[in-house]
């Protein structure tokens, strides 16, 4: 569905030019893929070198390859599979003028293979779900006029006159490659679905899975063992919180002003990055299930390495966590600073914990801000300065945002006993994260020098409590049974019977 989105949905987004038949594509009988990257420009790719020449005489673009750094990385463009488009990034020169880089959509292969001009070098196979990914450059392609994606960030008349809404060259760029944002929300999604089906698999491994108990000759379930319930219950309070933050978040998108993007794009690359770099989700699943973990066709072997495919789709974590930083230390206020801790509050009072943790949002905000102006007259220095503490920021900021959408879904549930357990789950969730940071909070007066002591007894009887509803916490997930029964690991007959 990604190509759907990034190709087929860039062509869609262009009401300027004339209608272009899709029926191919609405067919399958052509699918399209997405060329941005390029071998030397990844996350730098408004720096891209491809080239779009338009020929004023001929009305048609030249799209070349200068040098095989500009070669575009890795999509799947090779024949197999049979015929292929791509809307392809390419920097726009009419003449000797330099107008940014815009879209083109552009036939790759037919029936009889690659079209003339187009090369590609399939690359090796890699770790995960690979597809034929590959090596894509183009020697002097000719395309009609037709083939640019317009928009306000451009309208490029006959004889080679561009009119844009967008001012800067960066602007249109990032216009035209808009639909990127929307990628960032399928690679969370993906990342998410493997989580909860990993958590739905090892959690119910787990009580199938019997091992030998405190007593001679007696046989108890691996779930009755807290130090492997624990494990999972943390990790579903986390799969809950990504779930709830992924669909705020979608929300939020759907449903923004155009004043409101730059926010609100931020906020999807915020989102992306915590819920992908969660593979420990997974990592943890896999480990949990043994030695039968690792075989693909139990279905977890593979979840950890497809998550490391969309921590580098739609733009690498770190990078678009480092721009997100970079615009939150003066174009975002501060969390407000909380009230001090007075030593009565409950550690399993998510709203508690939810106040701590805004102390620390603000803690890292501060520093940032301060480091900043300590760094020099280097923008480089200064931001290397800075860098450590806007990305702790950034971190502190997405999980708050998880707890306050989960706290949001949680009170719509009319339930009494079922809310109460979430609300015990988002406590648990918080409490985990509060740990490692009261040192801090307690220097900042959030944590109490007692509450520091009793955090771990607190994480302790959360799970104690939490413990009996895992099972249902991950059914709930709706992970079709269909799957779940076609897993070897998880038939009953076959757990009981092999010593792994």
């Amino acid at each position: 569905m990604r190509w759907r989105n990034t190709s087929l949905g860039s062509v869609l987004d262009d009401e300027v030019s004339p209608a272009r038949d899709l029926t191919r594509f609405e067919e399958l009988a052509s699918t399209g893929t997405f060329l941005c990257t390029e071998q030397d420009h990844g996350n730098d790719a408004a720096a891209l070198e491809t080239v779009a020449r338009y020929d004023r005489v001929r009305e048609e673009f030249v799209l070349h390859t200068p040098h095989e750094g500009a070669r575009k990385y890795m999509p799947n463009t090779s024949p197999v599979g049979g015929p292929k488009s791509a809307v392809v990034a390419a920097r726009l020169t009419v003449g000797a003028r330099d107008e940014g880089v815009f879209l083109f959509l552009v036939p790759l292969s037919d029936e009889q293979g690659m079209r003339p001009g187009v090369t590609v070098e399939l690359l090796p196979d890699r770790v995960g779900s690979p597809v034929d990914h590959c090596v894509t450059g183009f020697e002097h392609v000719r395309l009609p006029r037709t083939a640019l994606i317009q928009g306000e960030h451009g309208r490029l008349a006959p004889d080679g006159v561009l009119d844009s809404a967008l001012g800067s060259v960066r602007k249109r760029y990032l216009h035209a490659i808009r639909r990127v944002g929307i990628g960032k929300l399928c690679m969370s999604a993906s990342a998410l679905g493997g989580s909860r089906t990993a958590l739905a698999i090892a959690v119910r491994y787990a009580r199938l899975r019997h091992v030998s108990g405190p007593t001679a000759g007696v046989r108890v379930p691996l779930a009755a063992h807290r130090s492997h319930q624990a494990r999972l219950l943390t990790r579903t309070a986390t799969a809950y919180a990504m779930t709830c933050l992924h669909r705020a978040v979608t929300e939020e998108w759907i449903s923004h002003s155009p004043g409101d993007r730059a926010r609100v794009e931020r906020l999807v690359a915020v989102a992306k990055g915590w819920i992908t770099w969660a593979r420990d989700i997974t990592t943890e699943c896999r480990e949990r299930c043994g030695a039968r973990g690792l075989f693909p066709v139990n279905g977890l072997a593979e979840f950890t390495a497809d998550a490391d495919g969309a921590i580098t789709a739609e733009g690498d974590n770190l990078a678009v966590w480092c721009k997100a930083g970079a615009e939150m230390i003066f174009g975002q206020e501060a969390a407000p600073a909380p009230r001090p801790a007075t030593g009565h509050e409950s550690l399993a009072d998510p709203a508690f914990l939810r106040r701590a943790l805004a102390a620390a949002e603000r803690h890292w905000h501060l520093t940032a801000r301060r480091d900043v102006h300590e760094g020099g007259r280097d923008p480089l220095a200064r931001w290397n300065q800075a860098s450590a503490a806007a990305l702790a920021l950034v971190e502190t900021f997405a999980v708050a945002r998880a707890a306050d959408a989960f706290a949001t879904a949680g009170a719509r549930v009319t339930h009494p006993a079922t809310r109460q357990v979430l609300d015990d789950l988002r406590a648990l969730f918080l409490l985990e994260r509060i740990i490692p940071l009261s040192g801090l909070l307690l220097a900042e007066g959030a944590l109490t020098a007692e509450q520091v002591r009793a955090a771990p007894t607190a994480l302790n009887d959360l799970t104690a409590r939490l413990g009996p509803h895992l099972a249902a916490l991950t059914e709930a997930f709706d992970v079709p049974e269909e799957h779940l029964a076609s897993l070897p690991l998880l038939t009953a007959r076959t757990v009981l019977r092999t010593g792994t």
